[in-house]
């Protein structure tokens, strides 16, 4: 299990280093741009143009969605008996989309647990 959650970490880092490579001025590391808290409100930067975090989180569950939908789609292509839907393109599909929607699964218990634990600390 924690190698497909190594696997979906190392995907968002790529994603996020691709969307970084275009944003121009936003940092590459973890750090905090202090530029980017202004007194009108958290991340109001200006030159800050990429995908947020619920744009991502939504990109990763469509994606998810769509490998389990064309694992349906080849499954009953091969019960069917579709010659271009062999039986090992059918497991390859179904074992993709369950390690996708399990690592999913796991990504969404450790936000909640996050947040959880956000909320349980004193003030």
């Amino acid at each position: 299990m924690s190698d497909a959650i190594s696997s979906i970490l190392s995907q968002i880092r790529a994603h996020q280093s691709q969307a970084g490579g275009r944003m121009g001025d936003a940092p590459a590391s973890n750090a905090i741009n202090p530029g980017a808290i202004s007194p009108g409100g958290i991340g109001a930067s200006e030159g800050l143009k990429g995908p947020g975090f619920s744009e991502t989180l939504n990109n990763a569950i469509d994606n998810v969605s769509r490998a389990q939908n064309q694992a349906g789609q080849l499954q009953q292509a091969f019960e069917m008996g579709d010659p271009r839907a062999d039986l090992a393109r059918v497991m390859v599909a179904m074992q993709q989309s369950s390690v996708a929607f399990r690592a999913t699964v796991e990504v969404r218990n450790r936000m909640v647990q996050a947040y959880q634990d956000v909320m349980n600390m004193p003030i």
